[in-house]
C-alpha cells in the first residue's frame, strides 16, 4: 500500500517534542539518530501499524523506520506540546535518523 504522507522531523528523546505519555506505544526514548516514526491518526490504523516498520520513499531514496508512536491528529496537542492544532492525517514525525538517509 502507497499513502502520500508528510514527513515532519521531531525528537523522542528524552524532554524532546514528540514524546508523550499518554500516546506511547513503545515505553522508552529514542536517539534521534535511530530511524523510527509516529503515525498519525489517518496512517495509524487503529494500532495496526504499532512495532512494524514503514518504507518511506522520497528523493529518490528510500529508509525503513520502525512505528514507536501515534500521534492523535484529530485532537491537537496539550500544554506540553505547545497546544499546537489537530494536524492532517498524512503526518509522519520522524526522528533525524530518518532524514539522514
Amino acid at each position: 500500500m502507497h499513502t502520500k504522507i508528510i514527513l515532519t522531523v521531531n525528537s523522542f528523546e528524552e524532554g524532546g517534542d514528540g514524546v508523550t505519555h499518554q500516546n506511547a506505544i513503545i515505553n522508552k526514548y529514542h536517539e534521534d539518530d535511530t530511524p523510527v516514526v509516529a503515525l498519525s491518526t489517518g496512517c495509524f490504523s487503529n494500532k495496526k501499524m504499532c512495532h512494524h516498520r514503514i518504507t518511506i520513499n522520497g528523493n529518490g531514496r528510500s529508509v525503513k523506520a520502525l512505528m514507536v508512536n501515534h500521534c492523535d491528529s484529530t485532537m491537537g496537542c496539550d500544554d506540553e506540546h505547545d497546544y499546537q492544532p489537530p494536524c492532517p492525517d498524512n503526518i509522519v514525525d520522524a526522528l533525524k535518523g530518518v532524514w539522514k538517509v
